[in-house]
């Protein structure tokens, strides 16, 4: 059974998630500075190389991801919070309108969920794990062969 404390420390984190969404989806990078920590990492095996390890870097990041889907908006459907940890489980869609990696703008438009663990410190996002299917992502870009129909 959840204390007092519990339910309102869960409501204050999931109103930083929220921001957070709403900071991503109005390109409001200056509102970053109040929902993530200075020391901000990110982690996702879904795109090797990319790294981020600070809050200014998580802001070029978003900056770049537009670079490749301009109208993306995310949806984070649900979020559960436990103590410091908060899960959301969320959509992206968005029109590949630039390059991504070795694949060039399609102009096709992709939705998919994807999931994440953030960690928060204090009233801050201090870390998220965050992962999806880059399979199914290409193939609705189009970047794939359109799989074999079953026998």
């Amino acid at each position: 059974m959840s204390t007092d404390t519990t339910a309102s420390t869960g409501s204050a984190t999931r109103s930083v998630i929220r921001r957070l969404e709403h900071a991503v989806n109005t390109r409001q990078p200056d509102l970053l500075d109040d929902i993530v920590t200075d020391g901000f990492v990110r982690h996702c095996e879904a795109t090797p190389g990319v790294e981020v390890h600070s809050r200014g870097q998580f802001a070029d990041f978003l900056a770049q991801d537009l670079t490749v889907f301009a109208d993306s908006v995310q949806t984070f459907e649900h979020i559960l919070v436990d103590g410091d940890m908060a899960a959301v489980w969320a959509t992206y869609e968005g029109t590949q309108t630039g390059p991504m990696g070795p694949f060039p703008a399609s102009g096709r438009r992709a939705r998919f969920w994807y999931s994440g663990v953030m960690r928060m410190e204090g009233a801050r996002t201090a870390e998220w794990w965050v992962t999806w299917d880059n399979m199914t992502i290409l193939a609705q870009l189009g970047h794939l062969p359109a799989p074999a129909p079953s026998a």
